[in-house]
């Protein structure tokens, strides 16, 4: 579980976000949507760890502030946009590198990790492309890749910054509700940044609708809900 108390998030003097209080529950997938520069991804790295907020705390599982990285990773799995493409690195290999926080100094695989490598690549439907390189698959397989590399990490949350924004229409949908059915099957808490506005509204259990400088977390089947991000883009209510 995650939550923000009271956070701020902002860049130099420009506050992006003020006071955001949510709780982003397990077993839940939530997209946080907003407007070009409005800190969307910026939320997401600083709850990952990765970027500083301005105000507040965000706790994770119950901590504020973790001892070491290696004690974060095993709590948080973080998947950002860039596009691996390692020539004659295999599938397998990539999604070993998930198990990094629980391996010895010396970064060896056990066969236990090897199994849940193994056992991440089938979850993800891309058993069949373990002993194929990255640079030979496409940019959906590589992307769901990507996330069995973060569920090999074996993390209660696993944090996406953009995942859909190199797929076509129907590969978006698909990754969407793979991510859906991680959240709910396997009780992990999903949150994920994104410009695909129908597809959020569509497959997520939740929108985190940054509208600057407020953050409102609102279920994503209310009608509601619609009205209310149609407004924060100012788009025709039935455009949505």
């Amino acid at each position: 579980m995650i939550e923000l108390r009271n956070v701020g998030i902002g860049y130099g003097s420009r506050e992006l976000v003020t006071g955001a209080d949510a709780t982003f529950a397990p077993a839940t997938l939530t997209a946080i949507i907003g407007r070009n520069g409005a800190g969307k991804s910026t939320l997401l790295r600083a709850v990952a760890g990765l970027g500083k907020i301005t105000a507040g705390e965000i706790v994770i599982d119950g901590k504020v502030r973790f001892e070491s990285a290696m004690e974060r990773a095993r709590a948080i799995a973080f998947v950002n946009t860039e596009r691996i493409r390692v020539a004659n690195m295999r599938c397998r290999d990539l999604v070993g590198l998930g198990r990094a926080p629980y391996t010895d100094w010396a970064g060896r695989l056990g066969k236990r990790d090897w199994a849940i490598v193994d056992e991440a690549l089938d979850t993800v439907g891309m058993s069949d492309y373990a002993m194929r390189t990255l640079d030979s698959m496409s940019d959906g397989e590589c992307q769901r890749v990507m996330i069995a590399r973060a569920l090999a990490q074996d993390t209660p949350n696993i944090l996406l910054d953009e995942p859909t924004s190199f797929l076509d229409i129907p590969n978006r949908y698909q990754l969407m509700e793979l991510l859906g059915m991680l959240a709910r099957d396997k009780g992990k808490t999903v949150i994920l940044s994104t410009h695909e506005l129908d597809i959020a509204l569509a497959t997520a259990d939740n929108i985190a609708l940054i509208d600057t400088p407020r953050l409102s977390l609102l279920p994503a089947s209310a009608p509601s809900t619609r009205a209310t991000v149609a407004q924060a883009f100012n788009l025709p209510a039935n455009l949505l």
